[in-house]
């Protein structure tokens, strides 16, 4: 059964990447969840999309400036007041569920990967015991690269949209992402128009795809037999599976 994984939580339903959301998640009967975490200059780990906190906070400014602590006084828009969560926080609001974790290692407003985060991300996950259910992802191949080294043990994930094969093309970012990652997961547009080529490389088992969210594209996507799908509306994701699995029952 391809797995249904909630973007960011499920972004479209609850403000992204909050506690709040991901709570809310928890009482949908997906099977994984996708969140992102950036590393501050004063080594906190922080649960955000953006490298700045301009588009999803009431500030202003890049997430890896803010100082010790300073989160609490930055509030997610769309919220009931929350700040912005740390990846140990979210990680015990998960520890006693079965969900897959699939943690985005980001960059900063450069693009530049934050020197370390690979291994700091790890070690809180080995520490509340959730590395055997966690992947580590990346648009970066250098990153997961990384993880390979600092640690072995961790499932990796590669994510790809167009901008990803400009450089290599894409028979060589391929062969490259099937070097780092476990699973490597397209944007839908891309995997659409090269879904011969892809999926000719790729096993469907080490393949997803994100982030259908209509009812049709969901139903589409579902039907294609991917390890996951990465959805912001994991609760249409859902039925549409349901749909699938009675008509198969039929």
């Amino acid at each position: 059964m391809t797995f249904i994984v909630g973007h960011r939580g499920a972004r479209s339903l609850w403000p992204e990447n909050s506690l709040s959301g991901f709570r809310n998640l928890l009482t949908l009967p997906v099977e994984a969840v996708e969140f992102d975490v950036h590393l501050t200059d004063a080594g906190e780990l922080l649960v955000i999309h953006d490298p700045a906190l301009d588009r999803t906070t009431n500030r202003t400014g890049p997430v890896r400036a803010l100082g010790l602590g300073e989160r609490h006084d930055v509030t997610l828009r769309g919220s009931d007041g929350e700040g912005i969560p740390t990846l140990e926080e979210v990680l015990w609001l998960f520890k006693d569920s079965d969900l897959e974790l699939q943690v985005e290692l980001k960059a900063d407003a450069a693009r530049v990967p934050y020197a370390g985060l690979e291994a700091k991300a790890a070690a809180v996950l080995n520490a509340l015991g959730l590395a055997d259910r966690t992947f580590l992802t990346s648009f970066y191949p250098d990153v997961l690269a990384t993880v390979r080294r600092v640690a072995p043990h961790m499932r990796t994930l590669l994510s790809f949209s167009r901008g990803s094969i400009e450089r290599l093309g894409l028979a060589a970012s391929i062969e490259v992402a099937m070097t780092v990652a476990d699973v490597v997961d397209i944007e839908m547009s891309l995997l659409s128009v090269e879904w011969e080529a892809i999926a000719g490389r790729v096993p469907l088992d080490r393949l997803g795809v994100w982030t259908p969210n209509s009812e049709e594209d969901l139903a589409y996507w579902l039907a294609k037999g991917l390890r996951n799908v990465t959805t912001d509306r994991p609760d249409l994701a859902l039925a549409a599976r349901g749909k699938e699995l009675a008509h198969a029952a039929d």
